[in-house]
């Protein structure tokens, strides 16, 4: 009877091993979430957790369509409860992290924030673009509070979402950016510029939550992996990328 249970425990482990959780997750995301999936593996060497990044709207699109994920992981609490709203999801929209916005560049002394695009008539700024991508929302949201949209809309460039928006001022096809901490936080950019934090006053807070889908029903893994999301390793790493943590 032991040997029976034994083997029924294996099985079962196996089986939590074999399953794979498909994740929809904000650009934003990149790194800290790749290091939060890399920690969970420490104690679930088996899991296999694939993690496609886009513009939050993008994926809300997909996923209001039939994309086959499990996860969703939103730089803006709005899509996950319109998700949730629709009967996409089997659990309530949870907040994991407040976002936060940066101007940056490489070149310009961005120590006065973004009082400095009004003397740059000329140099192009990136960010991602407003109409599905949360962090191009806020940062539109920004330059209008301090009155500057109306000066630089036509020197914007925007890419398919925050991450691409980084790319652009690596590439040097914008001279500065409208970007998300987390980026500029990452190894590829914490040592090619400088950054000036933009007053969370200026815009509506970046609320990111993420929600488990219907797909997920018989997936356990996805449970177990949200369940890490709120673990002290996580929020760790959340927090080393600038995010302000929930309590």
């Amino acid at each position: 009877m032991k040997r029976i249970f034994i083997l029924i425990t294996f099985v079962f482990a196996l089986s939590a091993q074999a399953q794979t959780v498909k994740v929809a997750a904000a650009a934003d995301l990149r790194y800290a979430l790749d290091e939060v999936v890399k920690e969970y593996k420490k104690n679930n060497a088996g899991a296999n957790i694939e993690v496609i990044y886009g513009s939050s709207g993008n994926a809300f699109t997909q996923i209001s369509n039939g994309a086959p994920f499990d996860m969703y992981f939103s730089a803006d609490i709005i899509y996950p409860q319109k998700l949730k709203e629709a009967g996409l999801t089997l659990t309530e929209p949870k907040l994991y992290a407040i976002g936060r916005i940066v101007f940056w560049s490489a070149g310009l002394d961005v120590s006065k924030g973004l009082s400095v695009l009004a003397e740059k008539p000329n140099i192009k700024i990136a960010t991602a673009n407003p109409e599905h991508a949360p962090y191009g929302q806020r940062s539109v949201e920004a330059l209008k509070y301090y009155k500057l949209y109306e000066k630089v809309k036509k020197q914007l460039i925007y890419g398919e979402n925050i991450s691409q928006a980084a790319q652009f001022c690596l590439s040097g096809n914008a001279e500065a950016g409208l970007i998300a901490l987390s980026l500029v936080l990452s190894p590829s950019m914490s040592n090619q510029g400088k950054y000036f934090l933009i007053d969370e006053k200026s815009h509506r807070p970046l609320e990111q939550s993420y929600v488990i889908l219907n797909q997920a029903k018989e997936n356990r893994l996805a449970f177990s992996f949200a369940e890490f999301i709120s673990s002290p390793a996580a929020r760790l790493i959340f927090e080393k990328y600038g995010f302000t943590l929930p309590k």
